[in-house]
């Protein structure tokens, strides 16, 4: 049986067979002693996202060390908070801190986490078209809308201002921007591209810190699904 350790664009924990192409932790230790979750999230505030496999290290995904994570691809993992990692991507982990220091960086993304959630409040005049496309790659991904949401991101500048990699929720199904479309997501990849229309109505998944290192040109790694939709 899968672990508690896929994590989806709004930084929830699922039991899925997919393991995704990126791996991660929160800080260290956070499941119980029987490889199962309590009510806690995270270790600490230092969240990461690593190579899925380095040097041919290995380790247990729920051991003695730290609860490791999977995600789908880095857009995935920057949604739910995470950095790169300064061990295993070093060259990426500087090009995204340009300079700044990681306990900075790493205290202010934990209080954007911990932050109350603003909505975006758009009007959508292609809700009922979006929202069909939407509940079919909720179903696909295994997500339901009454499902515990761990940690979650706004933001309130609609997609109009918003970068390439950004993660949102709409119609309670998860989406990242490529380009001009909403790529659907789930655990498994990339299902449906939806073309972006200025009205539509969004939540923001990815925190602020992040969003303005992804508008200066941060490049995030996409899981291979996602280019089948390029022009």
């Amino acid at each position: 049986m899968p672990l508690q350790n896929r994590v989806a664009p709004d930084g929830s924990l699922h039991a899925v067979p997919e393991r995704g192409t990126m791996l991660g932790n929160r800080g260290g230790k956070f499941h119980r002693d029987d490889q199962t979750l309590g009510k806690r999230r995270w270790a600490s505030e230092r969240w990461i996202c690593c190579e899925l496999h380095y040097k041919n290290m290995h380790h247990d995904p729920m051991g003695k060390g730290y609860t490791s994570l999977f995600f789908l691809d880095e857009v995935t993992a920057l949604a739910a908070g995470h950095r790169p990692c300064f061990f295993c991507r070093r060259k990426e982990a500087k090009a995204f801190l340009n300079g700044e220091k990681v306990e900075t960086f790493d205290d202010r993304l934990h209080q954007e986490r911990l932050s109350t959630p603003k909505d975006t409040v758009i009007p959508a005049p292609s809700l009922r078209q979006s929202k069909a496309l939407a509940m079919a790659g909720l179903e696909k991904a295994g997500i339901h809308t009454d499902c515990p949401m761990d940690s979650r991101f706004r933001g309130n500048d609609g997609l109009g201002g918003q970068p390439d990699g950004v993660a949102v929720e709409m119609d309670g199904a998860f989406f990242a921007r490529r380009r001009n479309k909403l790529l659907c997501w789930s655990f498994s990849g990339y299902t449906q591209a939806v073309e972006i229309m200025p009205a539509m109505q969004v939540k923001v998944l990815t925190p602020p810190s992040i969003l303005a290192i992804l508008r200066i040109g941060y490049q995030p790694r996409w899981h291979s699904t996602a280019s089948q939709w390029d022009d």
